[in-house]
């Protein structure tokens, strides 16, 4: 029985009644056109009208009960939350100005980068082949 397995696996070609017998799985193929079945509420999509989408975060609510957060004006957040959309220095950047004169945050951010590339250009000077 074990030379007519190897047969069939040299021919890379698996019949349906033996890939049964083996316990080989294949990929469910979803029926098209088919309309209720298992799920079907899940997979609807609530249709939300212009207001809810300007006043509210939709789908911000991990929990069962309450209902999604409102957006509420910018006086509410907290000031750090406005500088992280901001954009930082590239290294490229960073190089090209003095280091002593830049800020606290800009010099660690230089150190972590110039870090980062040697140890990628050295790593990549040692691999092996």
């Amino acid at each position: 029985m074990a030379v007519s397995w190897t047969r069939v696996l040299k021919r890379g070609v698996i019949p349906r009644d033996t890939a049964q017998l083996v316990g080989t799985r294949g990929f469910a193929v979803a029926a098209k056109g088919k309309e209720g079945g298992k799920g079907g509420a899940a997979d609807a999509k609530p249709v939300l009208s212009k207001e809810m989408k300007s006043t509210g975060v939709f789908g911000a609510n991990i929990l069962k009960e309450g209902s999604d957060p409102k957006i509420q004006p910018d006086s509410e957040y907290p000031g750090w939350l406005w500088h992280m959309i901001d954009k930082r220095p590239v290294l490229s950047e960073l190089r090209r100005k003095d280091a002593k004169a830049l800020p606290y945050e800009d010099q660690k951010r230089f150190i972590k980068l110039d870090n980062r590339t040697r140890i990628k250009k050295n790593n990549a000077l040692t691999v092996k082949n």
